[in-house]
């Protein structure tokens, strides 16, 4: 979005999407050739409405996962994954996340600063997803810059960076697919205690998923878990770098840790659109959009809007309701959600209790390079241990 150009908008640009929602809440980008939608209730009724707003948006069927499947595919899927993640699965593995979080904050400890993506929030999700899925500790840098280049947008507003985003992206892709397909078989051979061997024995009315849905759904998992739990560690204590106060008042009472984290995913949320197809001629905020036509929905928007949340540019950790949107809504609801609001939760008490006066010296951030997710690369601070 041509608004988000500069490094500095892209770190704090809530102001830009005020104005569009008073000003163009809806409107369409010739350039993109794409609707853009910034109020609330018009992205809640996108996700909503799946017959009028497709999530399938991929011409080759081989290449849909769960998050671009319509009915009745997208629920047949989604229950058969569901058969080897489920909430009892996903809870199970807390005295384990608390194991590595433990232990990543053990590391640096003694050193009164570290940088916390590199040191603590992108190797958590990484570790933890490549323990459930089975991949062995060797691999999980692999893991992660396949995951980066996956969500990476173009260098520049070019042709030429453009075609190379693509095929940087082809070749992950490619990369991840010859990775994974080596680990099925190894699977398939002898079963173990993991996400892939559950995949691939998970099974309704006798049907089973194919190699190319366990793929698909690996790679997901891979992207979106890291992406989007690395991205919520950081922007939570981004936050309370940015507001001191919240910090000392969270560390005092612990049983804000879970709002705390549900208003850091409103507040600043990890990934910011989410995108639809309009299947048939409709009216969002008194525009037409066409059928066949591209629609972006800006949950990052969204979850600021004035209309739905009281005080939206205030960060309040006891915030009650806070029906954000940034793990989706409708059937199309983020099926990673209780995993990285887990991850979240754990990480925040145990940082809290392990670490004080956390603070960020004032050097620049530089915003992911991705206009799918709300972050940043590096994210250094300090702290007492006392």
């Amino acid at each position: 979005m041509k608004e988000l150009v500069r490094e500095e908008d892209r770190l704090h640009p809530f102001p830009i999407f005020r104005r569009l929602r008073a000003e163009t809440p809806v409107r369409y980008d010739e350039n993109r050739q794409t609707w853009d939608v910034f109020r609330y209730d018009d992205i809640q009724r996108i996700l909503k409405d799946h017959t009028t707003f497709s999530s399938k948006r991929i011409a080759d069927a081989k290449k849909e996962t769960v998050l671009t499947m319509d009915q009745p595919k997208h629920t047949q899927m989604r229950n058969l994954v569901n058969k080897a993640f489920t909430p009892k699965a996903i809870s199970d593995l807390t005295p384990r996340i608390d194991s590595i979080v433990t232990e990543l904050l053990d590391m640096v400890k003694d050193k009164r600063e570290m940088d916390l993506v590199r040191d603590f929030a992108y190797p958590l999700p990484v570790i933890v997803i490549a323990e459930l899925l089975g991949v062995p500790p060797k691999d999980r840098r692999l893991f992660k810059d396949w995951s980066d280049t996956m969500v990476k947008g173009a260098e520049a507003d070019t042709d030429e960076a453009l075609i190379q985003m693509h095929k940087d992206k082809e070749k992950a892709e490619a990369e991840l697919f010859h990775y994974f397909r080596a680990i099925l078989a190894e699977r398939r051979a002898a079963p173990k205690d993991d996400l892939i061997s559950a995949l691939l024995a998970a099974e309704i009315d006798g049907e089973r998923l194919n190699e190319e849905e366990v793929l698909r759904f690996c790679i997901l998992l891979l992207v979106a878990g890291n992406e989007s739990t690395t991205n919520l560690i950081t922007n939570t204590i981004r936050v309370m770098t940015e507001q001191p106060d919240i910090q000392e008042r969270v560390r005092q009472d612990r049983e804000l840790v879970k709002s705390t984290i549900e208003e850091t995913l409103r507040y600043y949320p990890p990934f910011v659109v989410v995108g639809r197809r309009a299947v048939e001629d409709v009216e969002i905020g008194g525009q037409k959009i066409a059928a066949g036509q591209q629609v972006v929905s800006w949950v990052v928007s969204g979850n600021r809007d004035e209309s739905k949340f009281e005080q939206p540019d205030l960060f309040l950790p006891d915030r009650k309701p806070n029906a954000h949107l940034s793990f989706g809504f409708g059937i199309h609801f983020c099926l990673g959600a209780p995993l990285a609001r887990l991850e979240g939760q754990i990480a925040l008490d145990r940082i809290l209790s392990s670490l004080h006066e956390i603070a960020s010296p004032k050097t620049a951030l530089t915003p992911i390079p991705s206009p799918i997710v709300f972050g940043v690369e590096s994210f250094p601070v300090t702290f007492q241990t006392r």
